[in-house]
């Protein structure tokens, strides 16, 4: 079987977020399932070619942009074991500092970028004579493929039999723009109808995605009943509905040749299940290099968040209860960047209780690893998480979870039970800030319980979240479109 996977980002050539993690991974595990995979994706400035030893095809193709002809150019490179990975080029699209945006915010022309992407793609499968069965599209970028294939490409040959998948990574990131540029996307006006691309008065691309793709699919089982909600739908609620018998929920996996404190060049001391005493060095370390106090006549614990300051992540929660949570005998590290307001006010706890809180507002990958390696407790309190990977990482380290049971949290983490001992975190089911600090409480008091805390760290760790099964259930839904 041959899949084409479509996608904006793709590590480790290009990332901002999450995307990049899963559409760099999942090609590794389809290839080793004997899937034939190619990658196409944007030529971004920030794609060291030298080192990725990416070479120019010197094949060229033009591809209409609204009334404009805009030519652009295919690059090759490599992932994997011998995954092919094209590269769509323009310099005036994408020799840019960033993907989508910058500073003041999105590109104003990302309309004009993401079509002339869309369709060089289909223009680059001709050139480079190489037909897929199945054209895998991720988010709102690559929502115009299986549109182009169901309209402007359905009566070219060389595209018939070609079946699509559209998978959401965040239904919040949704590429909607004004009526009046609808004419870029070189779309017939018949497509600009409320049961296809046209929203509340504009059009959207990612509705496009989810319309014309002949599956949908997004990242965990319980996200994708709760976007066909009005809660969580974010508008598009009505179609996914419509479009429910098509719609598939599979969790994204972890590699483990990135996160494993087995083997993280990133972490003070190495460990696995059998060393995870060796964890302890890490605190250490971690507690050094934030200049938090190391206590060792008693046993508190040390809490850490990785995550983007804003609403979703529940900053907005903490913000909330954050003198609750500090009066616990606890301490915290917080990494990220994100809105003003949640930097102040974390900024001002931190300045105020130095002692028991470190805050780094700031991206730094080797401290991420620290982190994950050297805490006791992960905090993860989404209002909504479409899949989440902190928390699976952080089950690796042997670094407890706790999590509002929402998308791929709900699916990923089990409260753990006394009784029988089983489950791999900590829960609250209602986003209120008094049951944040409630599941807070609950786990620094397990804590001080060092022989219930090992088997529950033991949970953690035996819990295998790998791409090789998630991998395994997209080859099923690729066979499901071709039989």
């Amino acid at each position: 079987m041959k899949v084409l996977l479509v996608s904006s980002e793709v590590s480790p050539f290009a990332k901002t977020g999450g995307l990049a993690d899963v559409t760099g991974a999942l090609p590794k595990e389809l290839e080793k399932l004997g899937i034939e995979v190619k990658i196409m994706m944007p030529d971004y400035r920030m794609i060291n070619k030298d080192d990725f030893k990416i070479e120019k095809t010197g094949l060229d193709f033009n591809v209409p942009i609204g009334a404009e002809k805009k030519s652009g150019t295919l690059s090759k490179g490599k992932t994997g074991r011998k995954i092919d990975v094209f590269f769509i080029g323009n310099e005036e699209y994408f020799d840019r500092d960033f993907l989508y945006g910058d500073e003041t915010g999105d590109y104003r022309d990302n309309l004009q970028r993401f079509t002339f992407f869309c369709r060089g793609v289909l223009e680059a499968l001709k050139l480079i004579d190489w037909k897929p069965d199945i054209i895998h599209c991720h988010d709102w970028q690559t929502g115009l493929v299986p549109a182009y294939l169901k309209t402007i490409y359905q009566n070219e040959p060389f595209y018939q039999g070609i079946s699509t998948i559209f998978t959401i990574h965040n239904l919040a990131y949704q590429g909607n723009f004004p009526r009046q540029l609808y004419y870029i996307t070189g779309l017939s006006w018949k497509e600009f109808a409320l049961e296809k691309i046209e929203f509340f008065g504009n059009f959207s691309l990612i509705k496009a995605g989810i319309v014309y793709s002949d599956i949908i699919n997004t990242v965990s089982e319980t996200y994708s009943k709760e976007i066909q909600t009005k809660e969580f739908g974010c508008g598009f609620e009505g179609v996914l509905e419509w479009r429910a018998k098509d719609l598939y929920g599979i969790i994204n996996g972890i590699d483990y040749t990135v996160w494993n404190p087995k083997t993280d060049t990133l972490i003070e001391l190495v460990y696995s299940l059998k060393t995870v005493k060796n964890k302890a060095i890490n605190k250490e370390k971690l507690l050094k290099i934030n200049e938090l106090p190391i206590i060792k006549e008693e046993r508190i614990p040390l809490i850490g968040m990785i995550s983007r300051l804003d609403e979703q992540k529940g900053l907005g929660l903490i913000g909330e209860c954050i003198e609750e949570l500090i009066g616990f005998n606890l301490q915290l590290v917080i990494l990220g960047t994100g809105e003003k307001k949640f930097q102040q006010i974390l900024k001002s706890i931190s300045e105020k209780y130095p002692e028991k809180i470190a805050l780094n507002l700031r991206f730094d990958e080797a401290l991420a690893h620290l982190i994950y390696a050297g805490v006791d407790i992960f905090l993860m309190p989404s209002n909504y998480e479409p899949c989440g990977l902190g928390q699976m990482i952080s089950m690796k380290y042997g670094t407890v979870p706790i999590v509002h049971k929402t998308g791929g949290l709900a699916d990923t983490v089990k409260e753990f039970d006394l009784n029988d001992k089983s489950g791999n975190g900590f829960v609250f089911d209602v986003y209120l800030p008094g049951e944040l600090v409630s599941t807070v409480e609950r786990a620094v008091n397990l804590y001080k319980d060092k022989k219930t805390w090992r088997i529950l760290v033991s949970n953690c760790m035996k819990s295998d979240f790998s791409w090789k099964a998630s991998a395994k259930k997209y080859t099923d839904l690729y066979k499901r479109l071709k039989t």
